[in-house]
């Protein structure tokens, strides 16, 4: 309750203390988002926030402003300039924003993930319309969209017995200060080097509402998220409240290098509430378990990035690792994630190259308290699959006429572990593999994906070819799939001042 009496009392309180304006956040699918990774990669325009996606639309608008016209191509200044439109505010004061969208599209698949297409092919309508309310150092957004896509999606948790499926892409109140931020509400987030899925935050599950608190500068900042996972019943019909807490210092020094140094906790129990100890952004909830003894799943991580010509990125997070082999429980297998990869300039074709290896272990987010995994609603919340590594080289083009062209060679090995399966027993952790269990699928995947943006029309697609041995994880088995998408989207926007 005094969480909720804070939360109302802070616009006031921001009135109060911060003169500057709230921004809205660009969100992971938007539009935009391709061509400035593109840019970003390409050494033409300056990361605002490093290792931590979404941009606010002030921040990316800044950088845009900064970008050298000078170094850019002719595609790449008309996309800058076409950004910095849907980017700049019209009015000033209290403000209401209007983006309506419409669009359609034909799929071979279901899922959002092509790597990992799954469902069948359809054709389907999606549409929305976002409403921004700025109101000085607050802002207020609500997104609520209806996708038919989603009812075939295997990895859409919501109801799937209805024509048109529907939900809030996008709803928070976010309040800035100079200083800090305070947030709650649904946005998808990418915590660790953006070309691929944070390790245990991402865009994976489907709107995990979450309050989150942010304290700092561009330089240094601390940061914190809590929410509440989906509540599971056992065996005996009891109800297991679940919780997940995350921390992290994000260090963005003069010079070269980001760091971000993270921790989290997943909590579980019939009756359980969050308790205090774990929310304290100033406190480690390793210590926290240990000190007041209560149960919880901890895991700690590293992110790293050195911008430069070739851009080197990392991330590691560490769940389970047994030093001692005294007892069994000593002999549980390592349970971890790592990214390793690069990125740079591809200046002959005016292009950019981005090539990285992740690789998540068998156990790597499960426990055994089976109750305690980062699972929200199915989906973990970072990555929706363990037990895997993937290689994956990309190359982005910007043509003319604001076109992305993105060919991709992927190579994925996939083991028989899935994060929804029960923790093995302590009889069973001498076999039980720590990487690549049972049979290995391995997919190799040859695609293209391209984007095209003029005006208030988008035009995307991807198409390719999966080359799977070992399909369904049957020894021998081959298997050829071509899988395709392609969809068009209108946009319109209005923004008028409050009254």
């Amino acid at each position: 309750m005094r969480a909720v009496l804070f939360l109302l009392l802070l616009p006031s309180l921001a009135f109060a203390q911060a003169p500057g304006d709230a921004s809205p956040y660009v969100p992971l699918n938007h539009w935009a988002m391709p061509y400035v990774e593109h840019l970003i990669a390409r050494g033409r325009l300056v990361d605002p926030t490093p290792l931590t996606r979404p941009f606010r639309a002030a921040d990316l608008l800044r950088a845009l402003e900064g970008a050298d016209s000078a170094r850019l191509t002719t595609a790449e200044w008309d996309v800058v300039r076409h950004l910095m439109t849907e980017l700049t505010r019209r009015e000033r004061g209290p403000t209401a924003r209007l983006d309506l969208h419409a669009g359609g599209a034909a799929s071979s698949y279901a899922r959002r993930d092509a790597l990992r297409a799954a469902g069948p092919g359809h054709g389907t309508v999606s549409g929305g319309a976002a409403l921004t309310l700025f109101f000085g150092p607050v802002v207020a957004v609500t997104h609520p969209s209806f996708d038919t896509r989603l009812k075939y999606d295997p990895d859409w948790y919501g109801k799937k017995d209805r024509a048109i499926a529907g939900r809030s892409t996008e709803a928070y109140v976010s309040a800035q200060l100079r200083y800090a931020e305070l947030f709650f509400g649904t946005l998808d987030r990418n915590w660790g080097p953006s070309p691929v899925q944070g390790i245990l935050l991402s865009d994976s599950p489907y709107g995990m509402d979450h309050a989150a608190l942010s304290l700092g500068t561009g330089g240094v900042r601390l940061e914190g998220l809590a929410t509440q996972l989906n509540s599971l019943t056992d065996t005996s019909g009891a109800i297991h409240n679940r919780y997940m807490v995350q921390h992290r210092l994000w260090l963005r020094p003069p010079g070269r290098w980001t760091v971000a140094l993270w921790e989290a906790s997943v909590l579980a129990g019939v009756d359980r509430q969050l308790e205090p100890w774990y929310l304290n952004l100033l406190s480690l909830g390793l210590l926290a378990q240990l000190n007041t003894n209560t149960n919880v799943n901890s895991f700690v991580g590293i992110d790293l990035q050195r911008r430069s010509s070739v851009t080197l990125f990392a991330q590691g997070m560490l769940d389970d690792i047994q030093v001692d082999r005294k007892t069994a429980t000593d002999r549980k297998p390592a349970s971890y994630g790592l990214t390793l990869g690069a990125q740079g300039n591809l200046a002959p074709v005016n292009g950019a190259w981005t090539l990285f290896y992740t690789r998540i272990s068998n156990l790597a987010y499960r426990n055994e308290d089976n109750f305690q995994t980062p699972i929200y609603f199915g989906l973990g919340t970072g990555r929706n699959f363990s037990d895997y590594d993937q290689l994956t080289l990309r190359v982005s083009l910007l043509t003319a006429h604001s076109s992305l062209l993105t060919p991709e060679v992927t190579l994925l090995r996939q083991g028989e572990g899935d994060l929804h399966l029960a923790h093995p027993l302590v009889a069973a952790y001498d076999s039980t593999p720590a990487f690549l269990s049972g049979v290995v699928e391995r997919t190799v995947r040859l695609a293209v994906s391209g984007q095209l943006s003029a005006g208030a029309w988008t035009l995307a697609g991807d198409g390719g070819v999966h080359l799977v041995h070992n399909a369904d994880h049957v020894t021998g088995a081959e298997k050829t799939r071509w899988v395709g998408r392609v969809g068009i989207e209108w946009r319109y926007r209005w923004e008028s001042l409050i009254p």
